[in-house]
């Protein structure tokens, strides 16, 4: 979504399904950054996602009590939403002036969003020649339900907050965890609570982004039926041991299989619709943020099922931080929205 006006410091504001997170940096040159404050704390997923009036008082107490204890003073904020509740793709338009394309999306919006254009707030972003035909131009479309936009910023501005900026997780994922100069073509997959933000990244911008309706949850839920244990010690034991087969004889990644086939089929399906459409470009690595880069040996995983590089991302990677920070180290790689929405320039 769009900066609405130029501003000066600002913060990123993460309202994830089971923490919120806070982050302010500041510019050091050359695309790097420092650390000025950063603040996490845990929720409850029904806070996070319930619709009721306590529910909402809730979750912005922790909001005031994250910011407030993380030192930051200024109240503009970029803020993150939900992929789940937003729809983001890449379109081929014709190649036109600003104002002639201005005109012309708003005439075509219905035949590439999901929803009601009388229920959506859509925003764009002209990407450049299209890398697969000379004659047309590429667009990147996000989009989200008004009623769901509004909700969350009359949420955040009720708080004394002045929303400056607001975009898709997906977005702001793929800021902070891409390499940057990257020559070839880059997937990034970021696994959260309930679901999975799946990008792929060209010349420093998505290209193709999803959201699968699967995360860590289903994955715990997975080891609690097929391992017949509770679902804290599920979770436990994935975040432990991971998918090593020498670990507790090899029953966690056993019993993770099926659904562990199911996201790398999504995976493989992504991949495969990115390559026909962009055939010159070669996908030459996968990078993990999220959960998907603390469960043991998932990049191994990954790597030997869909058959490209794929290591662990760093969402911190552009960002000069405390060493001995050890609260921060614990929760860093959860990081990666908040991170990329405190890099947003003024107009980025």
């Amino acid at each position: 979504m769009a900066i609405i006006k130029g501003v000066g410091d600002f913060f990123g504001l993460d309202i994830g399904t089971t923490a919120v997170r806070v982050v302010q940096l500041s510019p050091a040159g050359g695309g790097k950054w420092s650390l000025r404050h950063y603040g996490y704390a845990p929720i409850d997923i029904k806070t996070a996602t319930a619709d009721s009036a306590e529910a909402k008082h809730r979750l912005g107490e922790v909001i005031m009590t994250v910011v407030g204890q993380s030192g930051i003073k200024t109240k503009n904020v970029a803020l993150g939403l939900s992929a789940s509740k937003t729809f983001t793709t890449v379109v081929d338009m014709p190649t036109l002036s600003e104002a002639e394309l201005k005109s012309t999306i708003k005439y075509r919006l219905d035949q590439f969003i999901p929803m009601s254009l009388d229920d959506a707030k859509v925003d764009w972003a002209l990407l450049g020649p299209s890398l697969h035909d000379p004659s047309q131009q590429e667009v990147l479309l996000a989009s989200t339900a008004v009623s769901y936009a509004e909700e969350r910023l009359e949420l955040v501005e009720g708080l004394g907050f002045d929303v400056i900026a607001a975009e898709p997780d997906p977005l702001a994922m793929i800021r902070s965890v891409a390499t940057p100069g990257y020559k070839d073509a880059q997937v990034l997959v970021d696994i959260g609570e309930q679901s999975i933000n799946v990008a792929i990244v060209y010349g420093g911008v998505p290209r193709l982004v999803r959201t699968i309706p699967n995360g860590i949850e289903t994955l715990v839920h997975a080891a609690v039926q097929n391992l017949n244990i509770q679902e804290e010690q599920a979770r436990q034991f994935i975040l432990k041991f991971g998918l090593a087969a020498d670990k507790l004889e090899g029953q966690v990644v056993q019993a993770l299989e099926s659904t562990l086939d199911g996201l790398t089929s999504e995976l493989a399906k992504s991949i495969k619709f990115f390559q026909t459409r962009y055939p010159t470009l070669n996908v030459a690595s996968v990078l993990l943020a999220g959960y998907a880069s603390t469960v043991p040996q998932l990049d191994q995983y990954l790597a030997n099922k869909v058959g490209i590089q794929t290591a662990i991302g760093n969402p911190w990677q552009n960002v000069s931080m405390p060493s001995q920070d050890q609260n921060l180290a614990a929760v860093a790689a959860e990081f990666s929205v908040a991170v990329g929405l405190a890099q947003r320039g003024n107009g980025a």
